[in-house]
């Protein structure tokens, strides 16, 4: 995954453009059955209009003495993002209008975009701002705003059964390590986990959208049946760094989405940092809304906007780290295989079984059990058909992952039956 980013970092990627594009070809490598679509510059979706294609070529600032102030050569945040293109000298107060840096990190890059609004800027760390002096500069922007395409990919991965997991990411930004990259690294690593599984009990949709504009055209195109199919869903953002664990809830708050994450949160990482949907931020605001309704929750690391080097040139591939990638792709599988078998189940003989014959007992093991049968025993106690596997765990206090193979070797025994439709 750090591989991966490592490769896409350098890019300059906006809602729209060739920089999604070339990202997407790279995704499409690592997911060969990967599908690239695009809408058309101007096309209605809901409320909004799909924004003219940005590409940027080249952007300088030039200081009255001929030196080059500002390249984004040196880096993608350089330029403001949808920068409309100028060639031209303005006065030193005139620039001020169009210089972004940030006081309090006189040494990170901010990140600016003007994505409705015909504009024009730069941004450069505080350090370098102070260090300019008055006269006339010579602004170099270009860049094309023009009918054109957004552009997306996505994935579908079916299962048995037609319920669906989404799992949505964004590809828009430019060289941001943890609000950029880690969530398109993290959805391809769990597609080619999900891909390689001999059976899958749930149908998957990975999305890769620009951020907002792209989630609302891609909602726009499959909203009917996502409603229809969607079982659970998470926003993949901002899981790169090892400071810490962060839970945003989907709006309704108590979805499958967020009792599997909760699940999972408080046994692998007890210290979590847990959100409000008032929190909200990302794509999730899109997929939970009104009419929309999808159990779309977030498990990342540290939370967008709640990290200094947010939206700067400090989030960067040092920021995000393997482990750090590494621990954010543990808590999803375990969240996933918990997916796969969330059902309600019911015994299907009365009393407790004989599980001597069925060599069940003494000898059943469980990672987290230690050899113990008394989760087995708990899980038969419980099992009247009225909870499903997740609130079974929590009631006998089980780590659900733990759970799964025991819940397997009642299954074939015919000891348990699942009791929820396969639709």
């Amino acid at each position: 995954m750090h591989r991966l980013a490592t490769e896409l970092f350098p890019i300059h990627r906006s809602l729209t453009g060739d920089g999604v594009r070339k990202t997407l070809e790279i995704l499409r490598r690592e997911l060969p059955a990967l599908r690239i679509h695009e809408v058309p510059s101007g096309t209605k979706c809901f409320d909004w209009d799909v924004p003219p294609e940005w590409n940027i070529h080249s952007a300088s600032l030039i200081a009255p003495d001929g030196q080059t102030v500002v390249d984004i050569k040196d880096h993608t945040l350089h330029v403001v993002g949808y920068s409309e293109p100028v060639d031209r000298e303005v006065e030193w107060d005139e620039l001020q209008e169009h210089l972004f840096s940030i006081p309090d990190q006189p040494t990170a890059i901010p990140y600016i975009t003007s994505y409705y609004r015909r504009f024009w800027g730069f941004c450069l760390s505080h350090d370098k701002r102070r260090t300019l002096r008055p006269g006339r500069y010579r602004v170099k922007i270009d860049s094309t705003l023009e009918a054109g395409a957004l552009t997306y990919a996505d994935l579908v991965l079916p299962g048995r059964t037609t319920k669906e997991v989404l799992l949505s990411t964004y590809v828009c930004h430019p060289s941001m390590a943890n609000n950029e990259l880690s969530g398109p690294v993290l959805a391809v690593a769990l597609a080619q986990w999900l891909a390689a599984q001999p059976q899958r009990e749930l149908s998957y949709r990975i999305v890769f959208v620009p951020e907002t504009i792209g989630a609302i055209a891609y909602l726009s195109r499959n909203l009917d049946a996502m409603k229809r199919h969607t079982y659970a869903g998470f926003q993949l953002t901002c899981v790169g760094d090892e400071r810490a664990y962060s839970y945003l809830p989907s709006r309704q708050g108590d979805s499958v989405s967020d009792r599997a994450a909760l699940h999972v949160l408080r046994r692998l990482a007890p210290d979590f940092v847990r959100y409000s949907f008032l929190d909200r931020g990302s794509d999730e605001r899109q997929y939970c809304s009104p009419g929309v309704d999808l159990p779309v929750a977030s498990v990342m690391r540290s939370k967008y906007a709640k990290y200094p080097e947010y939206h700067t040139s400090l989030d960067d591939l040092a920021f995000v780290t393997p482990r750090g990638l590494a621990g954010a792709y543990a808590v999803h599988t375990a969240i996933i295989r918990l997916l796969e078998s969330n059902r309600r189940y019911r015994v299907t003989t009365p009393c407790e079984p004989q599980l001597g014959k069925r060599g069940l007992y003494p000898s059943i093991t469980a990672k987290g059990l230690d050899g113990d049968v008394q989760a087995l025993n708990d899980l038969l106690a419980y099992a009247d058909g009225t909870c499903d596997l997740i609130g079974l765990c929590d009631k006998i206090g089980v780590f659900g992952p733990d759970l799964v193979p025991i819940l397997k070797k009642l299954l074939d025994a015919n000891l348990l039956e699942p009791i929820d439709s396969d639709s």
